[in-house]
């Protein structure tokens, strides 16, 4: 069995009867990311971040939630990392050394930044803090993604889900390319969680930015996901669910073709419609 899917002993009520039987829950458990940074001879460790996540991958999602959140702008910014486990609640801890001269905006992210697998925004004080100094700004006319590509996402991710197979309960995020092939794939019980795994690992792999590739969302579309999208400078976003407002007016901002309630027959374009044939 997967380490990150969970067996408990349930009771199903049927029309018929009450069954004992087991059923699946995904892990969700909670992960400190620290940071250590300044010159050799005056180091200064610091948690950034608390979140609640399904495990596995840590370093990835610890990289990504770095560089989405606009703290690390390249792989050279990093030089260890570091997991432990506490015996404070069996909690673990991630940190991230920072090279000597990476220089992050410690006092912009001075706020509580303890997010639950439900949400990458709260406890952020404002949404201009949301709005990171680099998040770069795509041409609205390129690339172009053919529609019967787009399409034909929603039941590729559903194949290739195999936590949500069994739990039901998990979200992902995945980066295709224009003809369809998938290229990265992450699963986490955090929408957020997901996609910043996917910003980690296009990290580690020097793959940013993702420049003419698309980004599919099992979710909804959430403002703090587009920012995310945009700092990986992905230009076609498309979610299963609907996008937020806010979402749709980041997504306009930033050059972001923005593309909601996808299933395998339609979907809404809601921003830069030009990219799609």
């Amino acid at each position: 069995m997967n380490r990150n899917i969970h067996t408990r002993k349930i009771h199903k009520l049927t029309p018929e009867n009450l069954l004992a039987t087991d059923d699946f829950l995904a892990v969700e458990e909670p992960l400190e990311i620290k940071i250590v940074y300044g010159p050799k001879e005056n180091r200064i460790s610091k948690t950034i971040s608390i979140t609640m996540r399904t495990p596995g991958e840590d370093r990835e999602l610890a990289l990504g939630f770095l560089f989405t959140e606009g703290i690390i702008n390249q792989p050279a910014d990093i030089l260890a990392t570091e997991s432990t486990i506490p015996s404070f609640l069996n909690q673990n801890t991630i940190e991230i050394q920072l090279s000597d001269d990476a220089n992050p905006d410690i006092h912009r992210l001075d706020r509580h930044f303890y997010t639950t697998s439900s949400c990458g925004v709260c406890g952020k004080s404002s949404i201009d803090a949301l709005k990171t100094i680099r998040m770069p700004k795509l041409k609205a006319d390129f690339p172009v993604f053919d529609r019967n590509v787009i399409l034909s996402l929603p039941s590729l991710l559903t194949q290739l889900q195999s936590v949500f197979e069994k739990t039901g309960g998990i979200h992902a995020s995945a980066i295709f390319d224009k003809s369809g092939k998938l290229l990265l794939l992450k699963e986490d019980v955090g929408r957020h969680n997901a996609l910043d795994k996917i910003a980690g690992a296009a990290l580690q792999q020097g793959l940013l930015p993702l420049s003419e590739q698309i980004l599919l969302v099992s979710g909804r579309a959430s403002f703090e996901l587009v920012q995310k999208a945009a700092m990986i400078g992905v230009p076609l976003m498309a979610a299963v669910g609907a996008p937020s407002s806010l979402a749709a007016e980041l997504a306009e901002e930033a050059g972001i073709t923005l593309v909601g309630f996808l299933n395998g027959k339609r979907f809404n374009i809601y921003t830069h419609p030009g990219r799609i044939l």
